[in-house]
């Protein structure tokens, strides 16, 4: 098991912004890539965000570009995920994921090993 810890979530007023941290703990960790999905009430849980491990590429959801952004601390063992221009559609519990092995695409849960217990974020107009 490779523990997942995010933080960082909470109310902000449509047109601000958050900042989601998201640190791997634990025995040595080896991830592929790192994630963010999300899930609003009544709603499937839907990919957000995503960045390799060593080279540093980036995915994101057409709903989030140009708004958010994801980034990786080596070091820290720890994902970050830079939310700005926040509006009322954004609000849900976000979820870190890692992968440990190569995936067929960066947008599947299906592709994600481990998760974390979730962070809400709410946003109101």
């Amino acid at each position: 098991q490779v523990p997942l810890v995010e933080s960082g979530g909470g109310l902000v007023q449509a047109g601000g912004s958050l900042r989601l941290s998201c640190a791997a703990s634990g025995r040595t960790f080896s991830a592929y890539a790192m994630g963010w999905f999300r899930q609003a009430p009544g709603k499937e849980r839907e990919f957000v965000a995503a960045i390799t491990w060593r080279r540093g590429s980036t995915y994101y959801a057409d709903s989030v570009k140009g708004r958010f952004t994801i980034s990786r601390d080596s070091a820290k063992n720890t994902v970050y995920l830079q939310m700005n221009s926040l509006n009322a559609e954004d609000t849900a519990v976000y979820y870190c994921a890692a992968a440990t092995t190569d995936w067929a695409t960066a947008f599947s849960a299906n592709e994600y090993d481990y998760w974390g217990q979730g962070t809400q974020v709410t946003v109101s107009s």
